[in-house]
């Protein structure tokens, strides 16, 4: 329950800073884009956005209190050797010279379905724990495994669901933990550390992505022995597809199309159509749904809807529901910092429907907004 209230309270803040990160990337990729087109036009305004949206960022970040499982997660199958192997150097520069990193990856480990970026950051965590645990030094041992869960485990354990899993497992020969912590070691902002020297979110942060990927976490300690964390991540069937790395490629043009964009948060709505303008889009805009309706219930051409999840009033799902009854066939791109009631991208999306989360690279939105259209 606490970890529900407090995922209530900070899902909303982590949508804001979103926002706030995406008004100063992206202002800094337009004022990149003028100057290699050699125009000075407008600089001033992309500045002052940039300049603003970090001030109310730093004024956020004292509020941004722990891990609110509310993201939209780009769950894929992913090759979970190949993410340990690639973290190996930063996390033997994150030990530091004292503790000796060994990894064990399973041969033939089955396609774990994840959100690569979440699980690059929990590795890491796992990893500044163990440290802090062994600060006379020590063994971290990474280890990858297959693994099945049955009904009678499953039946022990809360919220799990029998079946394939990938194991993680990140053993320390650290300090270890007493059972009292163990019980209490997922709860938002409880810490064992000195003041000052942890926030208490690490682990309830790992908690969080992990469930919504439909996996679990276990830990098992013993004082003055250690502590192995096992991260259990559900197996991709082989149907799955698997992630495919794309060229980079110069942003593609657009030829006159219109696109709607509907974003409450003015900063990234003059981004969205500054970009639009400058590969050749036509743009409508508007604040909220409420302002977009009239538009999509007209019978002015639109190619494409661009909206915020998180709006005012109606949300951004329910806004595209009630646009296609006037327009069955019209494309929608959801861009968010969280998504309230899409917890995982593919159970949210309809046909015809692709979602980014903020912050996002312009040319990354310009390459999703030309596919779209185009298919």
């Amino acid at each position: 329950q606490k970890m529900e209230a407090v995922g209530q309270l900070t899902g909303g803040i982590a949508h804001d800073f979103n926002n706030l990160l995406t008004g100063i990337t992206g202002s800094l990729d337009l004022i990149r884009r003028r100057l290699d087109a050699n125009r000075t036009d407008g600089l001033d305004r992309f500045m002052d956005a940039a300049s603003t949206s970090a001030q109310r960022a730093a004024a956020l970040t004292h509020r941004l209190l722990a891990f609110a499982r509310r993201q939209s997660l780009d769950t894929k199958p992913q090759d979970v050797n190949v993410l340990v192997a690639g973290l190996e150097d930063m996390l033997r520069r994150t030990l530091g010279e004292g503790v000796n990193l060994e990894t064990v990856l399973e041969s033939g480990l089955w396609p774990a379905l994840t959100d690569a970026n979440q699980l690059e950051s929990a590795l890491l965590n796992l990893t500044i724990n163990a440290r802090d645990a062994m600060p006379k030094g020590g063994q971290l041992t990474i280890e990858t495994a297959n693994t099945h869960l049955d009904e009678a485990y499953a039946l022990l354990t809360e919220d799990v669901s029998p079946g394939d899993y990938v194991v993680i497992c990140v053993s320390d020969t650290g300090s270890g933990m007493p059972a009292e912590v163990i019980a209490k070691a997922f709860d938002p902002f409880f810490t064992t550390k000195p003041v000052g020297q942890g926030t208490g979110l690490g682990l309830s942060m790992i908690y969080g992505y992990v469930k919504q990927s439909g996996g679990h976490v276990r830990i098992y300690s013993e004082v003055g022995q250690g502590t192995t964390v096992k991260l259990y991540l559900r197996r991709a069937l082989d149907a799955e597809e698997r992630p495919r790395d794309e060229p980079a490629s110069d942003a593609p043009r657009g030829s006159g199309e219109t696109v709607l964009v509907v974003e409450d948060d003015a900063t990234v709505r003059l981004l969205v159509t500054e970009v639009l303008e400058d590969l050749g889009y036509r743009y409508l805009e508007a604040a909220d749904a409420r302002t977009a309706l009239p538009l999509l219930q007209s019978e002015r051409p639109i190619d494409l809807l661009v909206t915020d999840v998180g709006l005012p009033h109606m949300n951004g799902r329910q806004l595209a529901e009630v646009a296609r009854q006037h327009r069955p066939d019209l494309k929608v791109l959801f861009i968010t910092g969280y998504a309230e009631n899409a917890a995982v991208r593919g159970g949210f999306l309809g046909p015809g429907m692709e979602m980014m989360t903020k912050p996002f690279a312009l040319d990354a939105l310009a390459a999703k907004i030309r596919d779209l259209i185009e298919t």
